[in-house]
């Protein structure tokens, strides 16, 4: 009892005694922000964009005429779109750290602020994301569909960021087709042989495109103009890039009026008439007033008619189809 006592008196006291000490110790570990490396790296690889891609290839799966497709597949399709424009996302802001820099809308983003280091090791990361999400539509899903979901990286990656969007205000119109092969890829699972509705829809996003990206060069024209990019807007005035959204628009509502009379039925002509006419109504409030505040304003109707066009695809396929 009295060995215990004896044994048991120092231990307590070196425990509250270097109580103050060890806390200060701790407090020069840094501690590693989860919530903050995932925002990083949410921004890193553009996942909303990576999420809308996926959600456009699962869109037109189930609004594709054919075989059933089983749940597994779906999730697979989902996830291997998702990784794809995700390596395509990050690549764009690899290749496009110096001008991010120099942007108001992009001078957070983590390769600018140092909040990641800038190093080769992310084109190999880059690379393993491309190649494991290709790969495995290809092993899982069929060819068909591996290839377009590797055709949509591409032309975000290369043909947009590298080889066009420094050079010609034509940029987003041919990069554009990278939004496209997301629709033939949910399209190509159920059937490799495309069918008249996905190629309509893969040309509706083909055209949705354009105005969705130049309502955001007019909101943010002087950045554009800042670093030399020339996006339609810096080349031709705000004015003109305007009228040219509001044209795109109104191909953009007609062509996605057209699967009604190809199998979908009253509720996506719904949809599809609900969506565009509103981007329609702000297209017209932009040619008159191609104001910053109206551009972004028609940026974000582009959202609301591809979410609403979608949406009531699915829901006609599902509950009426």
């Amino acid at each position: 009892m009295r060995g215990g006592a004896n044994t048991s008196a120092p231990l307590c006291f070196y425990g509250y005694a270097n109580m103050p000490r060890l806390y200060a110790d701790a407090a020069l570990i840094p501690r590693l922000d989860w919530s903050m490396l995932l925002k990083q790296l949410s921004n890193l690889f553009k996942l909303r964009i990576g999420v809308v891609m996926a959600l456009t290839s699962v869109a037109t799966l189930l609004v594709t005429p054919g075989q059933t497709v089983p749940a597994w597949q779906v999730l697979v399709l989902a996830i291997t779109v998702l990784l794809a424009a995700s390596s395509a996302g990050a690549f764009n802001q690899y290749y496009e750290t110096d001008i991010d820099a120099r942007m108001r809308r992009t001078d957070d983003r983590p390769f600018v602020t140092g909040a990641l280091p800038h190093n080769r090791w992310w084109l190999l990361l880059i690379g393993a994301m491309l190649l494991v999400g290709v790969g495995t539509a290809g092993w899982l899903l069929n060819g068909v569909a591996a290839l377009y979901i590797f055709l949509g990286a591409f032309f975000y990656a290369i043909v947009y960021t590298v080889w066009l969007k420094r050079r010609t205000s034509m940029n987003i119109v041919i990069g554009g087709a990278a939004g496209s092969f997301a629709v033939l890829a949910g399209a190509a699972v159920v059937d490799p042989a495309l069918g008249p509705v996905p190629v309509i829809l893969a040309m509706v996003l083909f055209l949705w495109t354009p105005p969705h990206f130049w309502s955001l060069a007019i909101a943010r024209h002087k950045d554009y103009a800042a670093v030399g990019v020339p996006m339609l807007p810096v080349k031709v005035g705000n004015a003109t890039a305007a009228k040219a959204v509001l044209g795109n628009t109104l191909l953009l509502v007609g062509m996605s009026v057209l699967p009604f009379f190809f199998g979908l039925g009253w509720l996506y002509l719904a949809g599809a008439l609900l969506g565009g006419g509103y981007f329609i109504y702000r297209s017209l409030l932009l040619v008159q007033d191609a104001s910053p505040k109206n551009g972004m304003r028609a940026f974000f109707a582009s959202l609301v008619q591809l979410i609403v066009l979608l949406v009531f695809a699915v829901l006609d396929a599902q509950l009426i189809g």
